[in-house]
């Protein structure tokens, strides 16, 4: 089972069964070239399964090109997507490419895709049926060729009822569905992504890293966050960053988080939680709860094996600050097989 999909300098984290389906799902279809719509809440990390799509795809490396339709004012959106032709409009005093003829060979991700007018749908499914663009005062098509993933955290079924959606796009964009689960449906994965962020943050403060009580990891757990995977990272570093001493306890922790727990209730020593490293599961025989036994659809085992071994060569680099040498003796490895396994796996400081 993989605990993480990485993409680019970012990990995809989890041993749910919930983000175990997305996983599944990415590795079946990243090297069709067949249109995907993500779904889910704001803060699970649409984006990132995006990407994973396009670097798993045949067009990985080509350019990703990501635009978010209800970042850009709507006036601005179609030339931003199509790009324009010298004196198009007034100010337009040269040609400007446009994000979709820039992601040519590539992928386009166009988040909250429920976001974009109505004028702009007809010209987007145009594009989509005949694989060219109109720049804003061209007199010709271009022709484009391009992979489209498109995220929305609305439901574009009942946008469709209300007029606000066509349903002609939406059938053409909705080839491949994936749905991500809020955090709140994937509770065992909240303690990965605690240590998760709590190691990215103790490596960018630059001072004594800190811990956290298992205490405070099972409030954590226990909290809905609203915000998903967004929201906790962000909480994380408030934490590592306001908190008092080396280990954040559950008294650190703010009122919404305890919920109906008095504070005076809470235990006044609070021991930390030990790191989740590959190393110390494999010290611990793999028997952390988050790893421990077959699930009843199996496993792919050289997957695992894998992943397992990416997250031991990680670490070893991480202590020896990407010194191959001492890495390698670390894993009693030779340094040349190390750096062929750190090619292969693409592995980047």
């Amino acid at each position: 089972m993989d605990i993480n999909k990485q993409v680019g300098k970012h990990s995809i984290i989890g041993s749910s069964q919930g983000i175990q389906d997305v996983f599944n799902i990415v590795d079946k279809v990243a090297t069709s070239d067949s249109t995907i719509m993500i779904f889910g809440e704001s803060g699970t990390g649409k984006e990132l399964i995006a990407r994973a799509l396009h670097q798993n795809s045949n067009r990985g490396n080509k350019p990703f090109i990501a635009v978010n339709c209800g970042a850009i004012p709507h006036e601005l959106l179609e030339s931003e997507l199509f790009g324009y032709e010298k004196g198009a409009f007034t100010g337009a005093s040269q040609t400007r490419i446009g994000r979709l003829e820039l992601a040519n060979g590539g992928t386009v991700f166009l988040d909250e895709i429920g976001d974009m007018p109505s004028a702009l749908q007809v010209k987007l499914l145009r594009v989509l049926s005949e694989n060219e663009i109109d720049r804003l005062g061209g007199n010709k098509p271009v022709k484009i060729d391009v992979r489209f993933i498109t995220a929305t955290h609305r439901n574009l079924e009942d946008a469709i009822k209300e007029g606000k959606f066509r349903e002609d796009l939406y059938y053409r964009l909705n080839i491949i569905p994936i749905v991500i689960p809020p955090l709140r449906d994937r509770k065992s994965d909240i303690p990965l992504l605690v240590h998760h962020f709590l190691n990215k943050c103790n490596e960018n403060q630059g001072q004594h890293p800190k811990t956290i009580s298992s205490e405070a990891i099972e409030l954590l757990t226990n909290y809905s966050w609203p915000g998903n995977i967004r929201e906790l990272g962000n909480f994380i570093e408030r934490m590592v960053v306001l908190s008092i001493g080396n280990n954040i306890s559950s008294k650190d922790l703010p009122e919404k988080v305890l919920g109906d727990i008095p504070r005076e209730n809470l235990p006044s020593n609070e021991e930390p939680q030990d790191e989740l490293t590959p190393s110390k599961m494999l010290q611990n025989g793999l028997k952390n709860s988050f790893f421990i036994g077959l699930p009843e659809g199996g496993i792919n085992l050289k997957a695992a094996v894998e992943e397992f071994e990416r997250g031991l060569i990680t670490e070893a680099l991480g202590r020896t600050n990407w010194v191959k040498n001492k890495a390698a003796g670390l894993l009693e490895l030779n340094r040349t097989t190390l750096v062929e396994k750190i090619k292969k796996m693409n592995l980047v400081r």
